[in-house]
């Protein structure tokens, strides 16, 4: 794997976009405990987020109901960020997605970086944070607060 390059999204930036958003679509939420996409939503939950499963395998996690996919979320859900659990190569498919939800925020967790899905997330005017753990750096933004 090549060098993930730094997402060039300010510390200020990413606190306030913590501060706003209130609805997280979590693409590859897990229901195995133990497991990143895991434990990274349910500590967003316990910190007030609503949290939306995105899995084709599960109907529930963390007590919420589980959707296929983006698109399945009904439309009147205002999805603030889309957090993703997804290997590189799906990412684009998931912009795709956030794009046809009008979604404007999509966060990359921690080792997960694809240049074309960027540019196309850029391009369709969504800020994108990538190679960041959102339970990490919401733990260190507020964590005094």
């Amino acid at each position: 794997m090549s060098e993930i390059p730094p997402d060039g999204v300010s510390e200020e930036r990413i606190k306030e976009i913590l501060k706003s958003s209130k609805v997280i679509a979590v693409v590859g939420a897990s229901r195995t405990e133990g497991k990143p996409a895991n434990y990274v939503p349910a500590y967003l939950k316990s910190k007030g987020y609503k949290i939306i499963p995105v899995n084709p395998f599960a109907e529930e996690i963390l007590g919420e109901k589980a959707y296929k996919s983006l698109l399945e979320i009904p439309e009147e859900v205002k999805i603030d960020i889309v957090d993703v659990f997804r290997p590189p190569e799906e990412v684009k498919k998931v912009v795709e997605e956030a794009i046809k939800r009008g979604v404007k925020i999509v966060w990359l967790q921690l080792g997960i970086y694809n240049k074309e899905a960027v540019e196309l997330a850029k391009k369709n005017n969504i800020e994108i944070i990538w190679n960041r753990c959102m339970m990490e750096t919401h733990r260190r933004l507020f964590s005094s607060s």
